[in-house]
């Protein structure tokens, strides 16, 4: 059975109670690379941990992935998949544009999904309920991503484009050049303006399955499209692309292809 909104509130005020009060005081930064920089703080873990607990009491026999404690329950038709702050470098530089995670799949496709904003007090999520967006624990408001918007009038994101390879550029550069704006930064927080109906598409290279797991029901539900690069499911992470609608998206994936992408 596919749990209610109810509990992706709980989960999401649990990790809340770990990161919203290491947020802005500092704190120790650990680097997860040898070669590079992929930080990871203590609230990382601490909210991934109290997310855990709280699944492995109501739903022992599912399994949980994890971005810094792994796998657990590997053979069980449901899975839920965290990123306990998906954007850790907005994090430790104070800016409000990290969230919090939580995607649940079944049978490998994802069914439910929350990001959560606890700074800013904006969480948005999906369940067969629909998709919805609630402000400081306020009522959830039906949540419908942005329609009827031609490519020459759409508002592109992405984190940054040096994050692209240089194969994936001359694709990027292509939707970039046809879109009206484009803006960067905001990790999760971008994928969550398409399901908003704010921004029309957000755009991303090597993602992992919780890097996008917690998005995916919310764009959908709300009436969005998320793929990767292909035009496949996006469950699995990789190039991703999620867009307003299904008409907005056809055109993105059109614009990238006649650029080789």
């Amino acid at each position: 059975m596919v749990p209610d909104l109810d509990f992706l509130d709980e989960l999401a005020d649990a990790a809340a109670a770990e990161t919203l009060p290491r947020f802005r005081i500092g704190g120790t930064i650990s680097n997860k690379l040898a070669n590079g920089f992929d930080p990871v703080t203590e609230a990382d873990r601490a909210a991934e941990a109290a997310i855990r607990a709280r699944i492995a009491a109501r739903f022992p026999d599912h399994g949980i992935l994890g971005e810094e404690h792994g796998l657990e329950n590997a053979d069980s038709a449901f899975r839920w998949v965290i990123d306990p702050i998906d954007g850790t470098r907005a994090f430790i530089a104070g800016l409000p544009v990290w969230g919090t995670l939580i995607g649940l799949y079944h049978e490998g496709r994802a069914v439910m999904g929350l990001m959560d904003q606890p700074f800013t007090g904006e969480r948005f999520v999906a369940g067969t309920e629909g998709a919805f967006f609630a402000r400081h624990g306020g009522a959830r408001q039906p949540m419908r991503s942005r329609q009827g918007v031609e490519l020459s009038a759409a508002i592109l994101m992405t984190t940054a484009p040096s994050l692209f390879s240089a194969k994936e550029r001359p694709a990027f550069a292509a939707l970039e050049g046809a879109v009206q704006l484009s803006r960067f930064g905001c990790d999760c927080y971008a994928f969550a303006m398409v399901a908003a109906g704010h921004v029309d598409i957000c755009i991303e290279a090597g993602l992992q399955p919780y890097d996008i797991a917690g998005l995916i029901a919310p764009i959908e539900r709300a009436g969005g499209v998320v793929t990767d690069w292909d035009g496949n499911r996006p469950e699995q992470g990789g190039n991703i692309i999620a867009c307003g609608s299904a008409e907005l998206h056809a055109a993105a994936l059109a614009q990238m292809r006649s650029a080789g992408g």
